[in-house]
């Protein structure tokens, strides 16, 4: 498995499932691509979505109306709580060459992972499916450590164009950055204002 970064815009993504963890794997791509949820029934969070719903029972639909829905997708998900139907699926999806991720079965050749998003970040982590409740503890205990990583994102982005104005080398702009990274007071400042921890730079890392 090789981690990367996807844009989904305008790529259609199918799900197969309506229950909690369908809902939760639709919402994690609603907002950024086309989605589909096929199942014979859908929970009210499910369809309280932004997405595309399809009312079908996959174990009365024969193997051409499943092609007719997986053939056109990017990424299909099996979110049925049969095991069977969603190795069915995912059989149908190599034949066509889609890619797919298996909730509940044999693995599929896409794991989506835990993640913490900001404005200026996104982290991703997974155990491969051997642990997601491990995924879950490290995204929120990244999230609880640096509650100020989204504002030191941006700080840092300030220093480095206002670096680059400066006389300084390559290596001296790197330093001041590390060093900026490790100051405990910059970090206690940016959860309190973003503009008091600028002003503590400048006079100590600019003047």
């Amino acid at each position: 498995m090789i981690p990367l970064f996807v844009d989904c815009a305008g790529k259609q993504i199918v799900i197969f499932g309506g229950g909690v963890v369908a809902a939760r794997k639709a919402g994690h791509f609603a907002n950024e691509a086309e989605v589909l949820m096929v199942s014979k029934s859908f929970i009210p969070e499910a369809k309280a979505l932004p997405v595309q719903i399809q009312t079908l029972d996959t174990r009365e639909a024969g193997d051409e109306e499943l092609e007719r829905i997986i053939e056109p997708a990017f990424l299909v998900i099996g979110a049925l709580s049969d095991k069977e139907q969603n190795d069915r699926i995912g059989a149908i999806c190599r034949g066509f060459g889609v890619l797919f991720n298996n909730a509940n079965g044999e693995s599929g050749d896409v794991i989506i992972p835990a993640i913490s998003v900001g404005a200026h970040y996104e982290i991703a982590m997974s155990t491969l499916g051997k642990s997601p409740a491990i995924s879950r503890f490290i995204r929120e205990d990244i999230e609880k450590r640096y509650p100020g990583l989204d504002a030191m994102i941006a700080l840092q982005h300030r220093l480095r164009e206002e670096l680059k104005t400066r006389d300084t080398t390559p290596a001296g702009r790197r330093r001041i950055l590390w060093e900026v990274l490790h100051d405990k007071e910059v970090w206690s400042l940016l959860n309190k204002s973003p503009d008091q921890a600028w002003e503590r730079v400048a006079k100590r890392y600019l003047a």
